[in-house]
């Protein structure tokens, strides 16, 4: 559901005291960017909270109202500190209890009497959700209002992404272009590049260096959503490195 000239914001709101502990490294940040980018919608904010049930739905409730969706990953397992669910619903002020069309989906991986009390918590959604497939291990994700609840172990909260993505509104997509800095430190051209970015308001322009084996490498990075607006910005800084090489150039 394209709407284009409309920006559509995003939250991520990463829930586990193993991330923040460090035990488990959080891999599903830069995937959802990524992601996001790729469909139209600018991931404005990401935060990072433990399993305190105040602590989650206090960010719940900050981040869905400020922006037009929010993401969340991890809590939806079957241990006792699995608590995302309970806390969605508490920030929604709805109930929550074992969700039939929940149970259906895992008796596809499990036999009735193999759906443990454990099990059946991944079963339990908030009332009024829609469920959000997991082809993987089967117990789903849910969305809730502009509230999208994800699984923490990449490949599932990937497939989940996947699932949910075609419910959502996207806006304009961003494009990108990369100009090489051929060589320039980032002091040569910092003045010059502010100045320019001052000037083109409409993109945003970023100085990226990275280090390979030949040595140091500058790019400079613009991005914008409207193709006329970036293709000059392009070109003056295209022109601004050519210029600041020339005067650096042996006589």
């Amino acid at each position: 559901m394209a709407h284009d000239g409309q920006t559509i914001t995003a939250a991520v709101l990463v829930i586990g005291d193993e991330i923040l502990s460090g035990r488990t490294k959080d891999k599903n940040i830069g995937y959802i960017a990524e992601y996001l980018t790729a469909i139209g919608i600018d991931l404005r904010e990401v935060r990072v909270v433990p399993d305190i049930e105040a602590e989650i739905v206090a960010a719940v409730n900050a981040l869905r109202s400020r922006f037009t969706y929010l993401f969340t990953t991890g809590g939806i397992g079957p241990t006792h500190d699995d608590i995302t669910a309970d806390c969605i619903a508490k920030a929604f002020g709805v109930g929550i209890d074992i969700d039939e069309r929940a149970v259906n989906v895992m008796l596809e991986r499990y036999k009735r009497e193999d759906l443990n009390p454990a099990r059946l918590r991944m079963a339990r959604i908030p009332a009024g959700a829609d469920l959000i497939a997991n082809p993987i291990s089967k117990a789903p994700g849910f969305m809730l209002g502009n509230v999208i609840v994800m699984a923490g172990v990449p490949n599932i909260m990937q497939a989940m992404l996947d699932d949910v993505s075609g419910r959502l509104k996207t806006g304009q997509k961003m494009i990108a272009r990369t100009i090489d800095a051929a060589g320039l430190p980032e002091g040569r051209y910092a003045a010059s590049l502010g100045e320019l970015a001052l000037r083109h308001t409409a993109v945003s322009i970023g100085s990226y260096p990275s280090f390979q084996a030949g040595g140091f490498r500058n790019q400079i990075v613009v991005r914008g959503k409207e193709e006329e607006a970036l293709e000059r910005a392009v070109s003056e800084v295209g022109a601004m490195i050519a210029r600041l090489q020339a005067d650096s150039a042996p006589i």
